[in-house]
């Protein structure tokens, strides 16, 4: 692979065009790494098998450890067969969008997290895709999450195809994760 694609963007204003761009990348069966309020993300267009085999052997992540998906709306939800519980209603309307995982249980079984981050370049490159996305933060398994474009290039210059830079992420940390497909919901990540 040549060295990763770096498309900037004003994060108050990201450019429809660099991310219609991306967004068509990903449809494709690129991985296009981008800001979310907490760390950039890694994405793939979750309904591609070979482009989620190459986000498990990019990120040198177990296989046994899934993603989280990425959404921009509640139908994403749906489509993924996974019912939005009352439980789940109610953290959506209160947390998202936000830097917050929710994991709700579809309806042949699998656990499945879902987030919508709250970032203008994030939700804008999740709508135009028009698919889930599924998306670890963009970094090698183990090494600290990245904060901004420098630092996802550090460890993956030339082994994505574009990155879409849109400034400093705001939080710095991960998403909390909690997990609704039990009684009590447990946080698995604060």
């Amino acid at each position: 692979m040549n060295k990763t694609l770096v498309l900037k963007v004003d994060p108050k204003k990201p450019d429809r065009k660099k991310i219609l761009l991306c967004a068509e990348a990903l449809r494709r069966g690129s991985l296009v790494a981008f800001p979310t309020e907490t760390v950039y993300g890694l994405g793939a267009n979750l309904l591609n098998k070979e482009a989620i085999d190459k986000l498990y052997k990019v990120k040198k992540r177990p296989k046994t450890k899934p993603f989280t998906v990425h959404i921009s709306d509640l139908n994403m939800i749906k489509k993924l067969n996974c019912p939005i519980t009352k439980e789940a209603r109610t953290l959506i309307d209160k947390f998202w969008p936000g830097p917050l995982t929710i994991i709700l249980r579809s309806k042949n079984g699998r656990k499945v997290g879902f987030r919508m981050p709250d970032n203008k370049t994030a939700l804008k490159l999740i709508e135009l895709s028009g698919v889930p996305i599924a998306a670890p933060s963009a970094n090698i398994s183990g090494a600290p999450a990245p904060k901004d474009a420098g630092e996802v290039l550090k460890g993956l210059d030339g082994k994505i195809d574009i990155l879409l830079d849109g400034g400093r992420a705001k939080v710095g940390i991960e998403s909390t994760v909690v997990d609704l497909t039990m009684k009590p919901a447990r946080v698995l990540r604060e």
